[in-house]
């Protein structure tokens, strides 16, 4: 089949490095959340927390490559009125479809224009679905089965997570055509993960130790929290290429957020690190008055969080003063939490806080700007048509929490009624590590005295040291 040309022009090819780029930057994100988390749960914990982060995380994408995708490209469907939208949209998206199983070059550019940057795009959205999981991963650590795990990222990364995108994540969707404002994922990715652990951590109930002390003197503690601030650091860098890469690029005329808001790769690369300024001294104020560091290590975090609706389209001095309340607000979801007897200290703080009140806050701040729409197109999906409006921003946000929260709830309970959602106490005690693959993975005598901390007592007396080649004297319950 010969090649088309038009697909193959220097601009495309350029756009298609620009969304590479991007697209493998997520993985840096899931590397970086591996660090953060394994510097913040027991060691006898760390193998196990590894394992269950990417192997949720690859479900959950490869949910989303064999068909997920099609879900996000119903909207331009609906928008450029092709008959049975969703069905043609699966049709085409699904890994067997006809835009999975050609090379751009060999695709008309009347039926999928800039063929090779969309199958790109494509691959954004798988790891932006690993990302999602790996995300949620972190507030079900050290006490959740792997089978309703991976039940949950195959059902996320094949339907809701690409749904929700749908809604409020790209120019012509639903609730974006009416005015629905996000740039850097906060509402697919940052809102939803943190509702779905939300209601995650309130049915797998706290750790051992966590508020009231334990017969066994058990308690969550962290084994090495300067692994948090090399987490950060490579979320740190990977964040401007993932943010440039949440838009559309038309070449001689400009760059455009995902809701096709005019912007500038200037102005949204000198936000993030305001944001990150903002939050990292906010944090630091935090973490010096109570004397906790984990504020000063994740203030930037937060800060690039509750901006990250308003990258685009909010001015360096609006987003450093926004990034500011960042890790307050994520000080006050924690110690909401804490009142509620939740037991999620990272994911929830500093997700779902943060990620709701930036939300609502850029419908303030942005207030009148033009967004929705397509170039080229008139009436209902006109370019520019519709306007950012706080009630506009928080109606995405309800739908986005309704859509992760009820069917976060609905599969928690079906898995308590059956196999069910959390380990055994006795598991709990022993360790993951010990329980699911029956080794230690700091070697010694199967304690976490091996390599010279506090042994858990109730670790010793739950299970007898592991010694090479063993198994486990807890089997594993799946």
């Amino acid at each position: 089949m010969p090649f088309i040309k038009e697909q193959l022009t220097t601009n495309n090819l350029l756009l298609s490095l620009l969304y590479s780029v991007g697209a493998v930057s997520v993985v840096l994100v899931i590397l970086a959340l591996g660090f953060i988390d394994v510097g913040l749960v027991r060691r006898k914990n760390t193998l196990d927390t590894w394992v269950q982060k990417l192997v949720s995380s690859l479900i959950a994408g490869g949910g989303t490559l064999v068909a997920g995708y099609g879900i996000w490209n119903w909207q331009f469907n609906q928008a450029f009125g092709v008959p049975h939208p969703l069905r043609q949209a699966l049709k085409d998206w699904w890994i067997g479809g006809q835009f999975q199983t050609h090379f751009a070059g060999q695709i008309d550019p009347k039926i999928l224009p800039e063929a090779d940057v969309l199958q790109i795009f494509l691959v954004f959205f798988v790891a932006f679905s690993m990302g999602t999981l790996a995300m949620i991963h972190t507030g079900a650590m050290e006490r959740m089965k792997p089978a309703p795990l991976y039940t949950m990222a195959a059902i996320i990364g094949l339907v809701l997570s690409p749904l929700v995108a749908y809604f409020c994540w790209g120019p012509v969707g639903p609730l974006t055509n009416h005015g629905t404002h996000d740039f850097d994922g906060i509402v697919p990715l940052y809102i939803f993960a943190g509702t779905w652990v939300a209601v995650l951590s309130w049915r797998l109930k706290p750790r051992l130790g966590a508020f009231d002390p334990h017969p066994s003197g058990s308690s969550p503690a962290a084994q090495n929290v300067g692994l948090v601030a090399a987490g950060v650091l490579i979320i740190m860098f990977a964040l401007p290429f993932i943010a440039l890469s949440s838009g559309f690029i038309i070449p001689e005329q400009g760059f455009y957020g995902i809701s096709f808001t005019e912007s500038g790769f200037g102005i949204v690369l000198t936000n993030i690190f305001a944001a990150f300024i903002g939050g990292g001294i906010g944090g630091a104020i935090i973490a010096y008055r109570r004397r906790e560091p984990l504020w000063a290590l994740l203030g930037p975090l937060s800060g690039a969080v509750i901006c990250g609706t308003l990258f685009d389209v909010g001015k360096p001095w609006q987003v450093l003063i926004l990034s500011l309340f960042g890790p307050l607000v994520a000080l006050g979801t924690a110690a909401l939490l804490r009142r509620m007897r939740i037991d999620e200290p990272k994911v929830v703080p500093l997700a779902l806080g943060p990620g709701v009140v930036g939300a609502i806050a850029t419908g303030f701040i942005a207030w009148g700007t033009k967004t929705g729409g397509y170039p080229g197109l008139e009436g209902a999906y006109a370019l520019g048509h519709a306007e950012i409006t706080p009630w506009m921003q928080l109606a995405g946000v309800a739908v986005d929490m309704a859509i992760a929260g009820i069917p976060c709830l609905l599969i928690c309970l079906f898995f308590e009624r059956t196999s069910g959602l959390r380990v055994t106490e006795a598991q709990e005690l022993a360790g993951l590590d010990a329980t699911f693959w029956g080794v230690d993975n700091y070697g010694g005598d199967g304690t976490d005295n091996a390599v010279g901390v506090r042994p858990d007592e109730a670790d010793v007396l739950a299970r007898e040291p592991v010694t090479p080649g063993a198994t486990a004297t807890l089997p594993p319950t799946y």
